[in-house]
């Protein structure tokens, strides 16, 4: 079962009526385009032709794109340099009219380029400064976030381990979210602990909730679902979990307990560079608009099947969903 295009459509135009804050680590998405067809005489590696260069926001960035893509009103914080790869980001926030709020400091932004030959990823090349160049102070970040939280009907954290959330962030961002009765949702990165509880939702892949969890999966060997839910719960006091397992779907958990597992809705699979971004936007966006938690995730992962099904980075417009959920088995 999957959403259906009459619930997807009523869903899209609640959706329009949302303000959405994300805050966490932005970055920039560099593509180079080429063709292979020469070994260098230098070294034994491939000579790329170029073709095109793309950029598109990554990470946080992503998140706020795939929310404002599907119609609400999305609003970034996050590290923005006030180099030309910042320049860049700002401009395709701007243009896309995500509002973006720039963490203060004088690091480099970061961009990671992806050089793809004929539509295979060849190797990433990643620029960026340690995590503490990143890190705000958590007492001026609230300042500068109080309106906007106040504003929004949901906060979304967004780690990917670059160093802006911090406990201290984190702590005093849900502190504020809670006070003026705001969903709030973590997108985490277990290598990077993060402290928090009582969250509304966490969305970690299945080796981020194992990780979560303090869980050792031996290959080969089911995975744990009950055993995970109950230990996040445990530890976290979350609401909701939904855990992405790939190309076997979805699991969702509320209060400690598994709810269901939904299998992908994805029918192509070129990239999934980004998916997750997509699938907590439209998650964060169905669950703040008033949907359950099972029609929270078809809609999402209708979404992500989209995504999927597109070279690098990408978002999902509200006419492409529907098209996809029209032709839904």
């Amino acid at each position: 079962m999957s959403i259906s295009p009459s619930k997807a459509k009523a869903l899209l135009k609640r959706i329009a009526e949302l303000r959405i804050l994300v805050v966490g680590d932005v970055m920039l998405d560099h593509y180079i385009w080429g063709d292979a067809t020469r070994i260098s005489p230098e070294a034994p590696v491939p000579v790329i032709d170029i073709s095109r260069d793309t950029w598109s926001g990554g990470g946080a960035a992503n998140v706020a794109l795939n929310i404002a893509g599907l119609g609400a009103h999305a609003t970034v914080f996050g590290y923005i340099g006030g180099d030309e790869h910042g320049a860049r980001l700002r401009a395709i926030l701007d243009e896309k009219r995500v509002e973006s709020i720039a963490s203060p400091g004088t690091a480099t932004t970061i961009v990671k380029t992806r050089v793809l030959v004929q539509h295979q990823q060849l190797c990433r090349l990643d620029r960026e400064s340690p995590p503490s160049s990143y890190a705000v102070d958590p007492v001026r970040a609230a300042s500068l976030l109080a309106k906007a939280i106040k504003a929004s009907d949901a906060v979304v954290l967004s780690d990917y381990a670059k160093g802006l959330l911090t406990d201290g962030l984190v702590e005093r961002v849900t502190k504020l979210a809670r006070a003026s009765g705001k969903f709030v949702a973590l997108d985490p990165k277990p290598r990077h602990r993060l402290a928090f509880s009582g969250l509304d939702l966490i969305t970690p892949n299945k080796r981020e909730a194992l990780q979560l969890a303090g869980i050792d999966a031996e290959p080969g060997v089911p995975f744990p679902a009950a055993a995970v839910c109950a230990r996040l719960h445990e530890l976290y006091a979350t609401k909701s979990v939904v855990i992405t397992l790939g190309e076997d779907g979805m699991l969702l958990g509320s209060a400690g307990r598994v709810v269901k597992k939904i299998p992908t809705a994805a029918r192509e699979i070129y990239d999934v560079s980004g998916a997750g971004d997509t699938a907590l936007a439209a998650l964060v966006l169905a669950l703040a608009s008033g949907s359950g938690l099972e029609e929270a995730a078809h809609f999402a992962n209708a979404a992500a099947g989209v995504v999927v099904a597109k070279l690098g980075t990408a978002t999902v417009s509200p006419s492409e969903l529907l098209d996809y959920v029209s032709r839904a088995p």
